[in-house]
């Protein structure tokens, strides 16, 4: 790396994590303040949930050509600005359609975060160097929601709304702060491919990716990944463990501050292992070590052992997913750059996106259902997905090339041989 794009990738990395810091302060609270807090009640708290999920589909599918024609910097500073003002305008709403077209602008903007930010960490990466920024990408971001989400549960008061205004203020700066970080980023100069895909816009760039194989491979794995763990921590999972293992509702704080430890305890521990190793093989593994959380989430639900095993076996769960979500980030997103066209970043990466918020928009209206009365069903089906990643990253590793699966090669050992002097002389004069 560069001088440059070093000082770039450190103010890149300083605006995703104090943006991630924001959001804890709001995130696991918006539920409660539609619902409560404003007295607009459980169905309009769904509706504003959705206006803010649907609102990020709708945008994503034509970020990519933006970013890859205007440059990542710009799309940035926009995103941000535009989930300022929505927070802001959140904070203050009262009715019902404020509140959603709050939520959607809001949605919008967290959502172009994204990929823009994941094309200004490739555009100051190396293929060598792309693993680790990414981990210290995910690190930093739950380090900052799990931060953000404890000082704003001192602050937060259902009975105060004021409480609540205060959180999306802070939140609004955040957001502000990362524009403004973002506006002293210099990115290096990366030439448009004339021709490429990109300048051609959004329908061009699908094109593209529909005949890309490991790509199209790629996103149907992500799908199952998200769909499989994060669209399940707080609505399957949770509506399970509350109805089947009979875990109290606090508990459930604790299992997502094991999910959140052991992300932070362990990222750096796996890196070394997970950056030498082919990529597919270790997406894989995740796939087990997932369907071993899965078994352990059966386990207390069984109602066999005792309360405190199953609430032991409930919380192993959520460190396990842990674990599997460390070994992936420095894996998936890299992954998606090092496949992508070099003049279209930006359009791959928004296209993961799209995956992604699909998956989440999908997972917990599958699996709160399930999670709620099919017990076992619930955790048969998801043991199966979780086996299901480890068979689609298999398949999809037969359609990368070397430097894709393994972008930092294993150096030989060479072992020196002693070689007679007399016999080297002959080999010298030969």
């Amino acid at each position: 790396m560069t001088k440059a794009m070093g000082s770039a990738m450190r103010r890149i990395q300083a605006g995703n994590a104090l943006s991630a810091f924001g959001l804890g302060f709001t995130v696991p609270y918006l539920y409660v303040y539609v619902a409560q807090v404003r007295d607009l009640g459980p169905t309009s708290a769904g509706i504003v949930l959705g206006a803010f999920a649907m609102a990020a589909l709708v945008a994503l599918p034509f970020v990519g050509a933006l970013i890859d024609r205007r440059g990542p910097v710009p799309v940035l500073i926009g995103a941000a600005l535009s989930a300022a003002v929505g927070a802001v305008a959140l904070g203050s709403a009262a009715s019902l359609w404020t509140t959603v077209a709050s939520a959607a602008v809001l949605g919008v903007g967290t959502a172009v975060m994204q990929p823009a930010l994941a094309t200004m960490i490739v555009r100051c990466s190396t293929p060598e160097t792309r693993t680790r920024a990414f981990a210290m990408q995910f690190f930093l971001a739950n380090l900052g929601l799990g931060i953000g989400g404890l000082i704003g549960g001192q602050i937060v008061d259902k009975n105060d709304p004021t409480s609540f205004t205060l959180l999306f203020g802070i939140e609004a700066v955040m957001f502000l702060v990362l524009a403004g970080i973002a506006m002293t980023v210099r990115m290096p100069h990366i030439p448009l491919v004339e021709g490429a895909a990109a300048s051609q816009g959004f329908f061009a760039g699908i094109k593209t990716m529909a005949q890309h194989k490991a790509m199209l491979q790629l996103c149907l794995l992500g799908f199952v990944i998200f769909f499989a763990c994060y669209g399940q921590f707080e609505s399957g999972l949770a509506a399970y463990g509350t109805e089947a293992a009979g875990i109290d509702p606090s508990t459930l704080g604790i299992a997502l501050a094991a999910n959140t430890a052991m992300i932070v305890v362990a990222q750096f521990l796996v890196l070394k292992f997970v950056e030498r190793r082919k990529r597919s093989r270790m997406i894989a593994l995740v796939g087990l070590i997932w369907t071993v959380a899965w078994i352990a989430a059966g386990y207390a639900g069984l109602g066999h052992g005792s309360q405190a095993m199953a609430t032991a076996a409930f919380i192993s769960t959520y460190a396990l997913f842990g674990l599997g979500e460390a070994m992936l980030s420095p894996t998936v997103a890299p992954l998606v750059a090092d496949l992508a066209p070099e003049s279209m970043v930006g359009t791959y990466n928004s296209a993961f996106a799209l995956v992604k918020q699909l998956a989440l928009a999908v997972g917990p209206a599958v699996g709160g259902p399930m999670g709620a009365s099919l017990h076992m069903p619930y955790i048969v089906t998801f043991i199966l997905f979780s086996l299901g990643i480890s068979v689609l990253a298999l398949r999809m590793g037969k359609q990368l090339t070397p430097a894709q699966d393994l972008p930092i090669p294993v150096k030989s050992i060479v072992v020196a041989k002693h070689v007679p002097e007399g016999e080297s002389a002959v080999k010298a004069a030969a």
